[in-house]
């Protein structure tokens, strides 16, 4: 397990040193956030037959027609979350395989994390575990409805593309909270980051993205 974790050869640290410099180069200054990226496995959270490809900076499959974001989008995203402060509670929409939690867990104080495939859920909780972990509740259900028993949230990311930001998501939004979340359809999507003031949001439009649609209802 150890060896797994510290990876060798394609997925060895020497790697994601790389990796970080490639990141730090397009524009991620957080250090915080490098770090972290640095220290957590990468590799670990996908399939073995690509676990050497798990550096480039590529959109890779999981499986269930599921991605894990390439590098850029995953600190981008964190970022642009962060970039005022560290945050209590992140509510995060699409678990995933759970490399993008995993970088949230170590930087916020609890990450609430909603899955709608439960075998892609499974396989987070197990990768989290390994990593030891432990500030971070899963659920499986629709992201669409959010978690609102643990509302509000002080950060709402959100890895899959709805056409319009769901309003329940909105409304669970803590005063001053934020939301970092890509917009539209497939080709025409792009980054918004959301912060809710007082009567009313405030909204970001900041870069172009290409994520899977955000999709309703959970599978088994």
């Amino acid at each position: 397990m150890m060896q797994r974790l510290q990876g060798i050869g394609m997925t060895s640290r020497r790697t994601r040193e790389r990796m970080v410099s490639r990141l730090s180069q397009q524009g991620i200054k957080n250090n915080k956030i490098l770090d972290v990226m640095c220290n957590t496995p990468r590799h670990i959270f996908m399939d073995e037959a690509l676990s050497s490809r798990a550096y480039e900076d590529v959109a890779l499959p999981i499986g269930y027609n599921q991605t894990i974001s390439q590098p850029y989008i995953v600190a981008r995203m964190t970022e642009l979350l962060l970039e005022f402060g560290r945050l209590e509670k992140v509510l995060e929409i699409g678990t995933g395989c759970g490399y993008q939690t995993a970088i949230l867990a170590q930087l916020v104080d609890h990450v609430y994390s909603i899955e709608r495939i439960w075998p892609l859920q499974r396989k987070a909780k197990s990768h989290l575990w390994d990593l030891k972990l432990k500030n971070v509740s899963f659920l499986h259900g629709d992201g669409i409805l959010g978690w609102p028993e643990r509302a509000p949230y002080d950060g709402i990311l959100v890895s899959a593309a709805p056409s319009e930001v769901p309003e329940t998501l909105l409304q669970q939004m803590a005063l001053g909270g934020i939301m970092i979340i890509p917009v539209g359809k497939a080709g025409n999507q792009t980054l918004q980051r959301i912060t809710r003031i007082q009567g009313g949001f405030e909204v970001e439009e900041l870069e172009p993205v290409s994520f899977v649609p955000f999709l309703p209802g959970t599978e088994m």
